[in-house]
């Protein structure tokens, strides 16, 4: 299942950010003549030149989505680009300490496994999160790098999955954000349980 463009407007929406608007004109809707569909990778861009945030912070971002998201979900470094533009846009505090924090997960995964933490395995990734102890943390945006994992990376990136119209239905998620159960679906979920352990436990 895809998560498009839309998908990130609804989760800005739902969240609250000002920078909601500003998604849906810098990422305007697709011409006829330019080719392109709403679930394109470009998805209407018009220019990058300004963006807030660095490839880095986004690679970041998506690699974590890769992890905590249903292996399932495709397109999530639109989704997550899209997201991470809007939820910073006027919020330099906030742009300030994801920034940090990715890259201090991103120094972690070079001491650790000698690699850029987007360019290890889907595995080797999830090995480190649940090392820092990210998976019970409490989020804390002034904590440890594990609480400030848990606010500014998992728990942001898993908000706006299961607000997304497309990632409500393809966790069952039936009630929109802002309506009963949906906020109290959000709260309930957590990281994927490893499949290693889950393969011990089976057998």
């Amino acid at each position: 299942m895809k998560l498009t463009r839309r998908d990130a407007v609804a989760a800005l929406a739902a969240v609250g950010a000002v920078g909601a608007g500003a998604v849906g004109m810098q990422y305007g809707p697709p011409r006829a003549d330019d080719g392109r569909d709403d679930d394109s990778e470009s998805g209407g861009l018009e220019s990058d030149d300004e963006s807030p945030v660095s490839d880095d912070l986004l690679d970041v971002m998506d690699a974590a989505a890769a992890v905590i998201y249903p292996s399932d979900v495709e397109a999530h470094r639109t989704f997550v680009e899209r997201y991470v533009l809007g939820r910073t846009a006027g919020r330099e505090a906030y742009r300030r300490g994801l920034t940090e924090t990715a890259a201090e997960l991103d120094a972690i995964a070079r001491d650790w496994r000698d690699s850029p933490f987007a360019a290890l395995p889907r595995d080797e990734r999830d090995e480190i999160l649940r090392g820092l102890g990210v998976e019970t943390a409490d989020p804390e945006p002034d904590g440890t790098i594990s609480e400030r994992l848990r606010f500014y990376v998992v728990n942001d990136l898993l908000f706006a999955f299961y607000s997304s119209p497309t990632g409500g239905r393809l966790v069952g998620i039936e009630n929109p954000i802002g309506h009963p159960g949906g906020t109290g679906s959000y709260r309930r979920a957590t990281m994927p349980e490893n499949e290693s352990e889950e393969d011990e436990s089976d057998g």
